[in-house]
């Protein structure tokens, strides 16, 4: 695998080709009318203003979306509004030269106050550079290039890797090849442009006609029909190229940064690497979320001469954390004599939560006796590095424990963590000795650390295990009946999605699903399909999942902070008893915050069901279907 300064430059040459390769992508047809309508203009005072605008732009946003969550995703909607006006102003301004005369006036006298010595030119050259700037940042603003393997490939490392320069340069690099090609484009349109107007004198009519098309594009985007029509007519891909390039210059690309999601019994799954060997526990049942790759590595794989638990390595910084909850922060050396296990969780994780019973037991029952609980809140969705919902979740989980939030990963990144949840049982010396991925192995786990409590000198350590009996969302998965995968709906990771012409990606769209086969399913509605979550637009939309489990939970959130109304059935009938602890007998609930809710929690024979939900007010959020 390429690594340091040679893998970077590759990386940015890739980034590079890619955007070159848009302008055969249907991408980047609905952005054309605005960079043609400036080819009548010289190259150097227009054309390349207006695509640096785009590319920078582009470039911003983009950055902003892969660090910022959906505060920025929401910014950029308003964004775009503006945009789409600004717009339209200009191609009224093409039809209408009197219009463009009151307009440009104040752009003309900023443009002589920047560069009075190339505006004393001539009059109509004047703030040429600056408005080309302008519209060139209302393009960008619009323009959402095809995520292609290239384009994937360094969104999918912002979200692995964190925020970093490098991944700015990477976007960067990609929205210049874009205006590089897009520019090849603009001179040679510019040369036709001139030539039918030197010959056939209708310049007039050729503006005109640049702003209809510039109007129509404005309208296309607007309604959301650009996209539509993309997806439903067969146009060259640039996918193949770009993947091509991938394989040449990436031979060998890791496959620890692709995201899967596990459901399974220890038995049944194959790691990709060689474990380090553990100890004797329970058969253990093993449900997680999170890229499959090995965590800590074992540093010296030697065993403890007072002990059978092997030495893996040692507690790294807890530093990075963005806020400790119920604790200052805390340090490893100020952990020293102390027995620590470090619990991975964020709250909407179906998984993390039927393993919080279990971590704050222990908690309870060996807190006076050296041990203490360290839950690491590493956010999975956007909305989950919201503080305050954070908080709202310790409470209602009634976590006391300390709790550092690791909104960047910080924390993550330094015990190279890849799973939901995930806990680490250090000893008194400050020395990973034992870890436990997903549920499970609950008495195994305990097991650990009352042997790391006795190894660091305390006496009377409480014998046998912890009873839990939890309930909810909380209570154990049932494993022999449970068939259907965790299922996100955002299309950076959905599968199984059946709705016709598939996804519209951030972009309305009116979808119908008709009956799903197991594990399949599909949206109805206006909806908008997001990299993480879909958003109804408007009421009386739905979505149907056939499945094969005792509980369905679903991830929801409301866009506007105001509860939501939905109705559930099960086989077109009200749950009745089957009815989850978010929902009633009858089907209604309420979406009131950003979590996970309990909708199905069969009583009897499980089998295949039909699953629908129907939400009558807009503006929820569906993040992920969960099963146990």
């Amino acid at each position: 695998m390429l690594t340091g300064a040679p893998a970077e430059m590759t990386l940015l040459l890739l980034a590079y080709l890619g955007g070159v390769l848009t302008i055969i992508s249907p991408c980047i047809l609905p952005v054309l009318p605005f960079v043609f309508a400036r080819s009548d203009r010289p190259f150097a005072s227009s054309g390349l203003p207006m695509l640096i605008g785009m590319a920078t732009t582009f470039a911003v946003v983009a950055t902003l979306a892969a660090f910022g969550g959906g505060w920025a995703v929401q910014a950029n909607e308003y964004g775009r509004y503006v945009a789409i006006a600004l717009l339209a102003l200009f191609g009224a301004t093409l039809l209408f030269p009197v219009l463009s005369d009151h307009l440009t006036r104040p752009l003309v006298a900023l443009g002589a106050r920047l560069s009075e010595a190339t505006d004393q030119q001539n009059q109509t050259g004047r703030g040429t550079v600056l408005s080309s700037l302008v519209l060139g940042v209302a393009t960008g603003l619009l323009w959402a290039p095809c995520a292609g393997p290239v384009l994937g490939l360094i969104l999918t490392g912002a979200a692995l890797n964190g925020a970093s320069a490098q991944t700015s340069l990477l976007l960067a690099a990609y929205a210049a090849g874009a205006a590089t090609s897009l520019a090849l484009a603009l001179l040679i349109g510019g040369c036709v442009f001139a030539a039918m107007k030197h010959s056939l004198g209708v310049g007039e009519w050729i503006r005109r006609g640049l702003g209809v098309a510039v109007l129509v594009a404005v309208v296309v985007i607007a309604l959301g029909l650009d996209t539509r029509f993309l997806t439903q007519v067969s146009l060259a891909s640039t996918a193949p190229l770009e993947q091509g390039l991938v394989d040449k210059l990436r031979p060998n690309p890791s496959a620890d940064n692709q995201p899967v999601t596990m459901t399974a019994n220890a038995s049944a799954i194959q790691p990709q690497r060689e474990a380090p060997a553990e100890p004797a526990k329970e058969t253990p049942t093993v449900a997680m979320t999170g890229p499959a790759s090995p965590v800590v590595p074992p540093q010296s794989g030697a065993a403890d001469p007072a002990s059978s638990l092997a030495v893996e390595g040692e507690l790294p910084s807890l530093s990075g954390a963005v806020q400790w909850l119920n604790s200052p922060p805390l340090t490893p050396e100020a952990l020293r004599g102390k027995v620590v296990v470090v619990d991975f969780w964020t709250y909407s994780c179906i998984n993390c939560l039927r393993a919080i019973p279990y971590v704050r037991a222990w908690y309870e029952k060996y807190k006076d006796q050296g041990l203490v609980v360290i839950g690491v809140h590493t956010p999975e969705f956007a909305f989950e590095k919201n503080i305050d919902n954070v908080k709202k979740a310790v409470a209602d989980l009634k976590i006391d424990f300390p709790v550092a939030i690791d909104n960047d990963y910080a924390i993550w990144r330094a015990f190279r963590n890849m799973y939901w949840p995930a806990d680490y049982f250090i000893d008194g010396q400050g020395r990973i000795r034992d870890h436990a991925f997903g549920e499970g192995e609950y008495k195994g786990s305990e097991h650990t650390i009352q042997l790391l409590l006795e190894e660091a000198g305390k006496t009377n350590v409480s014998s046998g295990f912890v009873a839990v009996k939890a309930s909810g969302a909380q209570a154990a998965s049932d494993d022999d009946d449970n068939h259907s995968p965790e299922t996100y709906v955002g299309y950076d990771r959905a599968e199984n999605f059946i709705s016709p012409g598939g996804a519209v990606k951030d972009t309305a769209h009116v979808y119908t699903v008709a009956m799903p086969q197991l594990n399949q399913w599909g949206l109805s509605g206006d909806w908008t399909i997001g990299e993480e979550r879909a958003v109804l637009n408007r009421q009386d939309g739905g979505i149907t999942y056939r499945f094969h489990a005792r509980d369905l939970h679903l991830v929801l959130g409301s866009r506007s902070g105001q509860p939501i109304r939905f109705k559930i059935t099960i086989d077109g009938k009200p749950p009745g008893n089957s009815h989850g602890v978010d929902v009633g007998a009858d089907g209604q609930g309420f979406v009131t915050g950003q979590r996970l809710y309990q909708l199905i929690r069969q009583r009897g024979t499980i089998g295949d069901h039909t699953f629908a939900i129907h939400f009558l007010d807009p503006g929820v959020e569906v993040y992920a279907f969960t099963f146990g």
